[in-house]
């Protein structure tokens, strides 16, 4: 089965998921999980890990987008470690480099559902 535009949507809708359950921990609505900054838990990594890598892992946007989503995921965790020790405007204002990462995993995303489109 190949992935089609709507299993691109969905990568796209977990990618703000992520950056919406961030910033609510980091404004006070929600306890963190460590699920969230865990790759195979994290559901955008989850649907790399069970949709595109067993059919696209030679591609290699597959393993750029594995790479930038794991630092993001870890900035994300430091994010969260900085709002425990009280420094909640730093950690707010790191959101920026979560949002410059997602928006690199966007672009990935974007080439990736080009060159499989291609290979079909």
């Amino acid at each position: 089965m190949d992935i089609n535009t709507l299993d691109f949507q969905q990568a796209r809708i977990k990618l703000v998921l992520f950056k919406s359950r961030l910033r609510s921990v980091l404004y006070g609505v929600r306890e963190p999980e460590d699920s969230l900054f865990v790759l195979r838990e994290n559901p955008l990594g989850q649907w790399l890990y069970t949709v595109v890598k067993p059919k696209y892992s030679d591609f290699p946007e597959v393993r750029a987008i594995e790479q930038q989503m794991q630092t993001m995921l870890d900035t994300g965790r430091d994010l969260v470690r900085q709002y425990q020790r009280d420094q909640i405007e730093q950690a707010r204002t790191g959101l920026e480099k979560v949002e410059q990462f997602a928006a690199q995993i966007e672009t990935l995303l974007l080439q990736l559902e080009q060159n499989t489109r291609s290979a079909a």
